[in-house]
């Protein structure tokens, strides 16, 4: 990977590509240290940090701690896509239309998707402002009242709509999946305060005499690390190669070939998904809360949408099984895959072209994603357990969440650098 990008860095354009995505992400930095006006961000201390917090700080690259205009972060626009690539499945047909139109399609569900993020990142802002004013002691809004709600939502909702547009400029101009990058240079950003509060909370903290096993801890923990991402990468970059052949010879090629189809199909988007499917429902409690924290129905609600708690991450881990499926279908579609192949010709042996290639691309995906997505919970359950059931930091448990993300955008970000060092050697190769 470093010698990728000592020869990235050598080709302007590429270049280019890399400084513009560090100057948005330096951008977005920035963004999570101006604080809401009218709000006291240190009355989030006297909350305590609870599990939805923790995860909303996440996504938020750290802007909720500082309750800045980038607190919401990416998170509503995300489910926005979920609701829209939902009702694509047959549920509106005019989003069913649009999803066949190609590039004019698109362009009409990506407007109607941020058209809905504006609608719940103003919906989501006040509920947690609101819910996070009632539960502070010492008042979380300064003058709390409808009006200052409404512009404190508005500013936030403006916040989420800029990291948006600076995600879809990240895809369009700069490395990556906009909206990965955004969510991966946030967790970046916090790894070395992160770092230094275990740090603290294991041997600086610790009792005379016992500071050896806060270094024994960490040890470990970075010995676990180091080999789940060893694993984790293994994992997202194997695939599985499906035989093609031609019904008549390619010129300047040979008559068989592959279609590959990655074990986890899906990437890193179920993660995300299930974040932020977490995130909605953990808003709207924090409206009850001041009422009815008493209510049994309210207990049950706040800890089956808890990720510190075993239902909590149990329900998360659902979520990211149920979207790794989902998704790796949108990703593949067998249907087109199944045309295209029979339009140029070619086959898969021992199936029959049309109807027969697209059942046995459905189910390799099935086979596939099972495989998938039974990784991506594991890795995401795992940590979060280890914190219920050991008392290990908050931090560590949604650290399989974090670590899953970082190295899906890593390896991602490589594999673009590479396409586009390769694309500019056949480029060199052709005009001599």
């Amino acid at each position: 990977m470093f010698k990728t990008l000592r020869d990235a860095f050598k080709v302007k354009e590429i270049r280019n590509r890399i400084l513009f995505t560090l100057g948005i992400l330096i951008i977005y930095q920035l963004g999570t240290q101006i604080t809401v006006p009218g709000v006291n961000a240190k009355a989030l201390n006297s909350i305590g940090q609870t599990g939805f917090i923790s995860l909303l700080d996440t996504v938020s690259g750290g802007g909720l701690s500082n309750y800045s205009v980038f607190s919401m972060g990416v998170s509503p626009y995300i489910t926005a896509q979920i609701v829209i690539q939902l009702l694509q499945m047959d549920i509106v047909p005019k989003f069913v239309e649009w999803s066949k139109q190609g590039e004019v399609g698109r362009r009409k569900l990506n407007q109607v998707t941020r058209y809905l993020t504006i609608a719940l990142a103003f919906v989501q802002s006040i509920g947690i402002t609101a819910g996070f004013n009632a539960l502070s002691s010492i008042g979380l809004v300064k003058n709390p009242g409808v009006k200052t709600f409404i512009i404190i939502g508005i500013i936030l909702t403006g916040g989420t709509m800029l990291l948006t547009w600076m995600g879809e400029q990240i895809t369009d101009r700069g490395l990556g999946n906009g909206v990965t990058m955004i969510i991966f240079g946030g967790i970046i950003a916090r790894l070395p305060s992160g770092a230094y509060q275990l740090y603290r909370e294991q041997v600086v903290n610790a009792g005379r005499g016992e500071q050896w096993k806060g270094w024994l801890f960490l040890a470990i923990l970075v010995i676990a690390v180091l080999a789940i991402v060893t694993f984790v990468t293994y994992v997202q970059q194997a695939n599985r190669k499906i035989p093609i052949r031609y019904t008549r010879r390619v010129v300047g090629g040979g008559s068989e070939s592959f279609l590959p189809l990655k074990i986890n199909v899906a990437g890193v988007i179920p993660v995300i998904f299930a974040s932020s499917f977490i995130v909605m429902p953990s808003t709207i409690l924090l409206v009850f809360q001041n009422n009815h924290s008493e209510d049994t129905w309210f207990q049950i609600l706040k800890s089956i949408f808890s990720m510190q708690t075993t239902p909590g991450a149990i329900l998360y881990t659902v979520l990211i099984i149920l979207f790794t499926f989902f998704y790796a279908f949108v990703q593949v579609n067998p249907e087109k895959v199944a045309e295209n192949l029979q339009k140029q010709g070619s086959y898969i042996p021992s199936v029959w072209p049309g109807k027969a290639t697209e059942k046995y691309i459905s189910q390799m995906l099935m086979k596939l994603s099972t495989v998938g997505s039974l990784f991506l919970g594991i890795v995401a359950l795992l940590p979060q357990l280890a914190t219920n059931i050991w008392g290990l930091p908050q931090s560590i448990g949604l650290g399989g969440t974090s670590l899953l993300i970082v190295v899906q955008a890593a390896i991602e970000t490589n594999r673009q650098l590479n396409g586009l060092l390769m694309k500019r050697e056949y480029a060199g190769f052709i005009r001599n």
